[in-house]
């Protein structure tokens, strides 16, 4: 139990109380069809894992050996996605007051059991040993996330599912998809079609484009929904407009229609925004990505719009979160649109450490949540190290230490305005799924514990003991992480 990560509120291990699961155990599930996503992927799991049929029954219909998911008052300090798992050797019990603590409370199941429940059937040789105790646990902020940028190299959506899950293995509960910018656009919209089949016909470096149908674009939020994770489409305006501008060169104030563009340099694109033109099209693309996104959020970007003059950036911040609040979603913008005047309930992410917290500190001055990315601890498309072949290092390197051993109390920003934190993953030199996983794992592990995990939790020498355990998971799991080596990885 004191391997699990993140670290969980309280642990309370019990000798002699060991549940084996074995052929005859079956999901005994109450509390109707809230419970029923958390029943089903933990019965996919453990099917897959131990080749047992693993039937989902009503709790009134368990006679023996039990594992038993109860929707019920499970306590109001536990919220909705906390949960109190019980371990006796004769049932395993995850009690909460919702689906999404039901879920999580099934994650940490599954890290309680041998790593081989994570490859395909191992029936025979392995034995399904659950260590008994008690676990109490439930989240210290409410938004734990991950950004993938699929704009600079695009993944389909297989890969996209591969990272959701990996998501789901650490408590995540927010996939935000940076979906545009000036290489590629990556979801179609029905009234400016060209957007996708001309914006998103290339990718950094002249390497394949792509986009996601709305068929597709709700196939994976779908796929998210079922693990309690909820997708915040990223449109990324007035800077970072490029493919755009390629697409539909009428929303440009130059007067030669720009080129497709493959590099990796920032700054240089704007949409023209004193055209009508502009506004329809911020509303006809927001209206289409609200009406696809059944989440509460929309990022609407804003950094480095180096292009735009400030007054009319300011003025465009406005326009825009105001177009977002009128589709019914709430506007997340990057830290940077603290320098016009917000609306309340619109939210910052912080993520530029080179303006020493400067756009975090006016966004909280401001009184608006705030999401904590700080690049030297969160963007884990940094270098490990000066070894690292693939990633960046403006903000890092980035090792596995820098990961974890933050605070995000420290960042000027009052406790209660401190949304969550959330981890980010561009992709300029990343093309395959091994390089996203080598990029992510070890260090989503460690950002995911710090936006979960009570302060008092947060300890390194400890916690890079427990991640060594992890390792041998993520090989069952065909998982290409990355051995750093700040981590002795013969703990494991």
């Amino acid at each position: 139990m004191s391997d699990v990560i993140p670290a969980p509120v309280s642990i309370h291990p019990a000798r002699d109380e060991d549940f084996v699961i074995s052929p005859s155990s079956v999901i005994a599930v109450s509390g109707g069809d809230a419970a029923q996503p958390a029943a089903t992927w933990l019965a996919a799991m453990l099917r897959r894992g131990t080749g047992y049929a693993i039937p989902i029954v009503p709790a009134t219909e368990a006679r023996q050996s039990a594992i038993a998911l109860s929707l019920d008052d499970a306590g109001a300090s536990l919220g909705d996605e906390g949960y109190r798992l019980t371990v006796t050797d004769a049932e395993v019990r995850i009690q909460a007051n919702a689906g999404a603590g039901l879920f999580h409370g099934a994650q940490t199941l599954r890290q309680l059991l041998p790593p081989e429940i994570e490859a395909e059937s191992s029936e025979g040789t392995v034995q399904w040993v659950v260590p008994g105790g008690e676990i109490i646990d439930h989240p210290r902020y409410r938004w734990r996330g991950a950004m993938l940028d699929v704009a600079r190299h695009f993944f389909g959506v297989a890969d996209v599912k591969r990272y959701i899950d990996l998501l789901a293995l650490y408590k995540c509960n927010v996939l935000h998809l940076h979906l545009t910018d000036d290489q590629g656009w990556r979801i179609a919209i029905a009234s400016w079609p060209r957007l996708a089949t001309v914006g998103g016909s290339t990718a950094v470096d002249g390497d394949p484009g792509g986009y996601y149908s709305a068929a597709e674009y709700r196939d994976i939020v779908d796929y998210a929904a079922a693990r309690c994770i909820n997708i915040v489409p990223e449109f990324d305006a007035p800077g970072h407009v490029n493919a755009a501008l390629a697409a539909y060169p009428e929303l440009s104030c130059a007067a030669t229609p720009p080129a497709l563009y493959t590099g990796i340099e920032v700054g240089f694109s704007t949409l023209c925004l004193d055209k009508p033109l502009t506004d329809r099209f911020l509303d006809e693309v927001i209206g289409e990505l609200a009406a696809l996104t059944p989440g509460d959020y929309i990022h609407i970007g804003g950094d480095e719009a180096k292009s735009t003059q400030p007054a009319d950036y300011n003025a465009f911040v406005q326009k825009l979160t105001r177009i977002v609040f009128d589709h019914g979603k709430v506007p997340i913008g990057w830290a940077e649109i603290s320098k016009a005047p917000l609306s309340a309930g619109v939210v910052a992410q912080y993520w530029d450490v080179n303006d020493a917290g400067r756009s975090a500190h006016a966004a909280a001055a401001q009184g608006i949540e705030v999401i904590l990315s700080p690049a030297n601890r969160c963007y884990i498309d940094q270098k490990y190290d000066a070894t690292t072949q693939l990633g960046l290092t403006w903000a890092g390197p980035v090792s596995v230490r820098d990961a974890y051993d933050w605070e995000p109390g420290d960042y000027g920003v009052p406790e209660p305005q401190i949304l969550g934190i959330e981890a980010g993953l561009w992709t300029e030199t990343l093309r395959t799924m091994a390089d996203i996983e080598y990029m992510t794992l070890p260090r989503l592990a460690g950002i995911a514990e710090i936006g979960w995990s009570q302060q008092s939790a947060h300890s390194w020498d400890t916690y890079r003991q427990r991640l060594a355990t992890h390792a041998e998971r993520w090989e069952a799991m065909s998982v290409n992480f990355h051995r750093a080596t700040d981590v002795d990885w013969t703990q494991g």
